[in-house]
């Protein structure tokens, strides 16, 4: 169900002052929660306000009556998207780590934060990578048919079209990704 990326570059951009949510998007076990967690302490250090939204919380809240069908899925972005631009509204820089399936979902987002104020990376690992991962065991429970509807086995995961950066978690590690973060967002 993932579709292959033809030819996989990191992209370098500016998050200028406008732009305030930087939605990390990729399969279950990428890595997306572990670099924004890791992105906050250095933002932190630079004393500058942020704020993550992840996927997996929301769910346990906000998000706790939505499945996962295409619509629940959907709905489940929309409302992510809404606190994140609640968030830089509030002079927050927010970091959202989402699945975000689709690009219909990843244009959904940024079309509520506004295209200026939206940054997207796409963390690029193939799901054999993140299966052999299982931080979740989620990929087990998809394996012993307890877990249906799962992006990237029985729900289509399609590459992103355009993100402003793609981070590639299986060939680099945790640092280098860092690295890669900090210069390809120059936050003013």
């Amino acid at each position: 169900m993932l579709r292959k990326l033809k030819k996989t570059k990191e992209i370098v951009g500016d998050l200028n002052n406008e732009c305030r949510v930087i939605w990390f998007t990729g399969l279950s076990g990428a890595g997306k929660t572990t670099l924004v967690t890791e992105y906050q302490k250095y933002l932190i250090s630079k004393n500058i306000n942020s704020r993550i939204l992840d996927g997996d919380e929301l769910r346990k809240g906000l998000n706790s009556g939505l499945g996962f069908t295409d619509n629940d899925r959907k709905e489940n972005i929309r409302r992510a998207a809404e606190v994140a631009k609640l968030f830089s509204e509030s002079n927050f820089i927010v970091l959202c780590s989402f699945i975000t399936p689709k690009n219909d979902m990843r244009d959904l987002a940024r079309s509520i934060v506004g295209d200026k104020n939206y940054f997207e990376i796409f963390v690029e690992c193939s799901l054999e990578e993140c299966e052999r991962r299982d931080v979740k065991g989620l990929y087990k429970k998809v394996r012993d048919a307890k877990i249906t509807d799962f992006t990237g086995i029985s729900s289509d995961f399609e590459i992103p079209k355009s993100p402003n950066l793609v981070i590639n978690t299986e060939k680099n590690d945790l640092q280098t990704c860092i690295k890669i973060l900090k210069k390809s967002i120059r936050i003013y």
